[in-house]
């Protein structure tokens, strides 16, 4: 880094004899990716808690509004999706429900890579979108909602009690674009954890087996990530301090209509570009998030 910042300094020096407009070009290009590199030790310094550093089980769902929310949902999938080819992770669709007329019910994705958890916990909670429906004639504004999921994904030395009477198995055959079969198989598996009441499904591999190997580790992660959670709300009802964050809470709004932004409502971070945003750019977004979760 320091080599960087001698060449910027070299760079404006040059500058400072006089215009020229491939080295003000060449400055700014070297001096946007210290922008970002800078960004990124400041994040790393912030993602000290334990398993920041796993990579992430990311789940989206739509909620209730019809093909708007389910719309929605596939934005947000997208969107992840493309962050993750940004940042350089791995990413696998696990499960992915999509509806017939217009995008998904539901997907969950493995997200592989050093951090991956630590920067995406930022995501969790409700997601809001207003715009123009693309799905009403009248063209009038809705409001659409989506949940996203995140749980670190757990190394096997690390235990989870799960009891087999607590679970309920389905199978079901696993389905691709247009409702085609990807095998003639019920392949696909369906894992109910019914004392907590949470759902995982996976229709990726090839095997029952695998499918079935596969769900049990994400429902391992969601089931660790419970337990965290009701522990750190246990300690803030000690301490006294007002719960502010909860599962299911809304934490941004992206507006596309009647004007342009996105903002975070825990942080009070904005963008204008709400294009940029669904296209993966977050960065800002969760380095917000990260100084104001340090903060508090």
């Amino acid at each position: 880094m320091d080599n960087g910042f001698q060449e910027l300094e070299i760079l404006a020096d040059m500058l400072s004899e006089g215009d020229d407009k491939d080295l003000q070009g060449e400055f700014d290009e070297r001096a946007e990716e210290m922008r970002r590199t800078v960004e990124k030790e400041q994040l790393l310094l912030l993602l000290s808690e334990e398993y920041d550093q796993n990579s992430a089980i990311l789940t989206v769902h739509a909620g209730s509004g019809g093909l708007d929310s389910q719309d929605w949902a596939e934005m947000l999938l997208r969107l992840y999706l493309r962050w993750s080819e940004r940042e350089g992770f791995k990413s696998k669709t696990l499960d992915l429900q999509q509806d017939e007329e217009a995008g998904i019910k539901s997907a969950t994705l493995l997200i592989e890579g050093e951090f991956a958890y630590g920067y995406l916990k930022s995501e969790k909670g409700v997601h809001r979108l207003v715009r123009i429906s693309p799905f009403d004639s009248a063209r009038r504004r809705h409001t659409s909602f989506a949940s996203v999921d995140v749980s670190p994904h757990l190394a096997d030395d690390v235990q989870v009690e799960i009891r087999s009477e607590d679970l309920k198995m389905d199978t079901y055959r696993a389905s691709g674009a247009g409702g085609q079969y990807v095998n003639r198989t019920d392949s696909a598996v369906r894992i109910t954890h019914i004392p907590s009441g949470i759902v995982v499904a996976c229709q990726n591999e090839r095997s029952q087996h695998m499918n079935r190997q596969v769900a049990m580790q994400v429902l391992r992660s969601r089931l660790f990530e419970r337990a965290w959670q009701e522990r750190q709300d246990e300690l803030r009802a000690i301490q006294g301090e007002k719960k502010e964050i909860t599962w299911g809470s809304q934490i941004r709004s992206y507006v596309l209509h009647p004007y342009t932004l996105v903002k975070d409502h825990r942080t009070g971070h904005e963008m204008g570009n709400v294009q940029a945003v669904l296209d993966g750019d977050i960065d800002e977004f969760i380095m917000h998030f990260l100084r104001w979760k340090r903060q508090k």
